[in-house]
């Protein structure tokens, strides 16, 4: 099965503090390397979201590029042409969906092009939001 993972997913995952975290780790762990995939984007989205939570939280950017290193050997990072992401804006502003969503519309136009089976978010009503076509695909881990 093709999965795609959101930030959301990969945050709580690396955060044991967060009452998301086990399902998400366990779920992650489901996964043989290679095998989910996620927006080359998360992989800033998680080093910016480490390196930028209050302290004592905050990790430093030495770790949160260690946990990103992980993340981008574990799983299949998907990349966007300009191409691709201009057209996500174009879906996102017909639409008529402002602001942030477009980035929730950039994972899900990785999930298109990889023909995604699963898409596992704890942003489930901003991502089927922006994919009504997508919506039976988008869950919750």
């Amino acid at each position: 099965m093709k999965a795609l993972f959101d930030t959301s997913v990969l945050m709580a995952a690396v955060r044991e503090a967060d009452q998301r975290h086990e399902v998400s780790y366990k779920l992650l762990m489901q996964f043989a390397p290679r095998e989910a995939s996620c927006a080359a984007h998360s992989l800033a989205e998680l080093y910016a979201a480490l390196t930028g939570m209050r302290p004592p939280n905050r990790l430093r950017p030495e770790q949160a590029a260690l946990i990103v290193d992980q993340f981008k050997t574990n799983l299949d990072c998907i990349m966007l042409s300009a191409e691709e992401v201009v057209h996500a804006i174009h879906r996102t502003a017909a639409l008529k969906l402002p602001g942030g969503i477009i980035y929730d519309a950039l994972h899900l136009a990785c999930a298109r092009k990889i023909q995604a089976e699963r898409i596992y978010t704890w942003n489930v009503k901003h991502f089927q939001m922006v994919a009504p076509d997508l919506a039976d695909r988008i869950v919750t881990p």
